[in-house]
């Protein structure tokens, strides 16, 4: 089944994510489990025009600053074929959640609604940099620890404040990576977690 293309207005988008729809019950590693292997799966079955060698990793929103090390709770590659730098992308996705509260996603469509329409990618990302005063090794064209490219996204739990985890998918356009995790994660919701 393909992927549905997600909204570029961020303000439904953070709607969407702070929804009951996208809202656990509870978060454990045993949903993490369920999350994880339910997005393997997910991949996996997506039609020749959407599917790519991808990366899931699933994180505790513990330990997020200092030397202490981050919680993963779930990590795969789909299928042979990923490589070194989707971990990369998985960390600055991560960051990006972790640091504003809403999907990688949500933040691109936010820097995006600020530009003029047509903006390249340089822009974006630019503006990005520029807006917050990020990090920039390549003199402010890209974060380093961030990056606001669909794929990152916060896990909830009814009655806590804040974001308790972040799932991750890297590999698959960016479009594509946010998809599939929030189609997955209303899916699993559905299904009583």
């Amino acid at each position: 089944m393909a992927l549905s293309a997600p909204s570029t207005d961020p303000a439904v988008l953070i709607a969407q994510e702070t929804s009951d729809d996208y809202t656990f019950r509870t978060f454990t590693s045993e949903t993490a489990w369920t999350l994880g292997t339910a997005l393997r799966t997910r991949l996996l079955s997506l039609p020749a025009s959407q599917r790519r060698p991808a990366l899931i990793s699933i994180a505790l929103a513990t330990a997020t600053t200092g030397t202490s090390p981050l919680h993963v709770v779930f990590q795969c590659a789909t299928e042979k074929g990923t490589v070194p730098d989707n971990e990369i992308w998985v960390r600055r996705k991560r960051n990006t959640v972790l640091r504003w509260g809403v999907s990688s996603w949500a933040m691109r469509m936010k820097t995006v609604s600020g530009l003029k329409v047509g903006a390249t990618a340089n822009e974006i990302e630019g503006a990005f940099v520029r807006k917050f005063a990020l990090a920039s090794a390549n003199g402010g064209a890209v974060a380093d620890e961030f990056a606001i490219h669909g794929g990152g996204f916060p896990i909830r739990v009814r009655g806590v404040e804040g974001v308790v985890a972040v799932v991750v998918v890297s590999g698959l356009k960016q479009e594509d990576d946010h998809a599939v995790v929030a189609e997955t994660i209303k899916q699993v919701i559905a299904e009583g977690h």
